[in-house]
């Protein structure tokens, strides 16, 4: 038997490293020579990565821009089997790499590419909000539904400050999928509208987008969403009082079911404190920041009095109100509101300086002690969202830019696309 020599006991050489993308020189072992203009486009620049840099570049070699897509053109299966011939391309590409790890380490790195070729493919498969979704299915959609709803809000002048609370509520509770529009009176079960918090929607703004819908399907059957006419609506009555216009991304689809049950939870109350509605807000993908600007909806619209009746009665001391509200304000609230045990409709202003305009009074109100609800004072007494509050109050342009942009991220939560959702014919009943 021929003893092991000081050579032969040596560690077994390294894989050859990646060229760099300022060489001439091809980046791979011969047998491994890339085939395709697209292995040498994503040629990766580090040479002689380690391991655990191995996935970033799995990624990179997926997209240009660094995370796993492919062309919107390619059909559903075609865009599978692109997915799987790139799966099949960066295995090869990594292979020496692979050959030299340990089983354990191999065995991770190979589930993880296979998560972000799955990922790859289902990014493929699934359609994507864009302000153009209708350009050629119903290219008049947004001015149809501008004329209808501004005809609403000239008719109900509480139409705007309504279907914005529609379009928040139902974006809070399993996405903006238009499932809190189906009505109890077409539904087996108890729909979201059933819920004790939902009870207090004004029917001005489900008649809005009733409408809105009905002017649609004359013009375009069957092809515009619910929950995109409930979207346009909002954006375009905040504009119509005198708030910013922003682009709102279509292409929802309608959700298939709608139960009471799952609102409770969803949705923030006007007893909350400043760090709870920041954690249900997260909870949406939504920062302190867009949670500030969002509440700003509340520089229009009324609040009825048992939202804030605990505010102006019961209380121990001067007056027997919350001691965060002006005194003269509290006194006018609880004559106001004497009898609302009785007439639960009795509602106040929520903006009682400029309550018919979209403008930054409502944070002004706050230092103030005119804030109506619990929660807006709430959102002044905690410094970080106080910050954001002390912003909007001093600079409207910013809170017009913030209010536009939390918006925009609010129309995203959950949203349904493609087979996930339905195309609803009428928005009060399921199909």
């Amino acid at each position: 038997m021929k003893t092991p020599t000081h050579q032969d006991m040596r560690p077994p050489r390294r894989p050859a490293p990646l060229a760099s993308s300022s060489q001439t020189t091809t980046a791979f072992p011969s047998p491994l020579k890339p085939r395709h203009q697209f292995a040498r486009h994503y040629t990766p620049t580090l040479t002689n990565p380690p391991p655990h840099t191995l996935l970033s570049f799995s990624l990179y070699h997926l997209s240009p821009s660094g995370h796993p897509s492919l062309p919107r053109s390619l059909s559903p299966n075609r865009a599978k089997s692109t997915v799987i011939s790139r799966r099949r391309r960066l295995y090869s590409l990594y292979l020496p790499y692979l050959s030299a790890m340990g089983a354990p380490l191999r065995r991770r790195l190979l589930l993880l590419l296979a998560a972000a070729a799955c990922a790859a493919s289902a990014a493929a498969a699934a359609p994507r909000l864009s302000p153009n979704y209708y350009r050629r299915s119903c290219p008049r959609v947004e001015r149809i539904v501008s004329d209808v709803v501004a005809a609403k809000q000239r008719a109900n002048p509480s139409t705007a400050a309504g279907t914005l609370r529609l379009f928040f509520h139902d974006c809070f509770v399993n996405g903006c999928d238009a499932s809190v529009l189906i009505s109890p009176l077409s539904s087996d079960a108890s729909p979201e509208r059933a819920a004790e918090i939902n009870l207090s929607l004004p029917g001005d703004a489900f008649d809005a987008v009733g409408r809105a819908k009905a002017a649609l399907e004359a013009a375009c059957p069957g092809v515009v969403s619910c929950a995109d006419v409930l979207a346009l609506a909002a954006r375009d009555l905040v504009g119509i009082l005198g708030g910013p216009r922003f682009p709102v991304a279509l292409g929802r689809r309608d959700a298939r079911r709608s139960d009471a049950r799952d609102v409770e939870g969803n949705l923030p109350r006007t007893n909350m404190s400043a760090r709870a509605m920041a954690r249900l807000f997260a909870g949406k993908g939504l920062t302190p920041r867009e949670m500030v600007a969002l509440a700003g909806a509340h520089t229009v619209g009324f609040s009825h009095c048992g939202e804030f009746a605990h505010r102006i009665y019961g209380y121990r001391g001067a007056g027997g109100h919350d001691p965060r509200l002006n005194p003269e304000f509290a006194r006018a609230l609880q004559r106001s509101c004497a009898g609302y045990r009785s007439d639960p409709t009795v509602s106040i202003f929520n903006d009682v300086v400029t309550p018919r305009d979209f403008d930054e009074a409502y944070y002004k109100n706050m230092p103030r002690g005119l804030g109506l609800l619990a929660s807006d004072a709430a959102l002044w007494e905690y410094p970080s969202t106080r910050v954001f509050a002390e912003r909007y109050a001093a600079n409207r342009t910013a809170f017009f830019e913030d209010f536009a942009a939390a918006m925009q991220r609010l129309g995203a939560v959950g949203v349904k696309t493609g087979r996930q959702g339905v195309v609803r014919r009428r928005c009060d009943a399921l199909d």
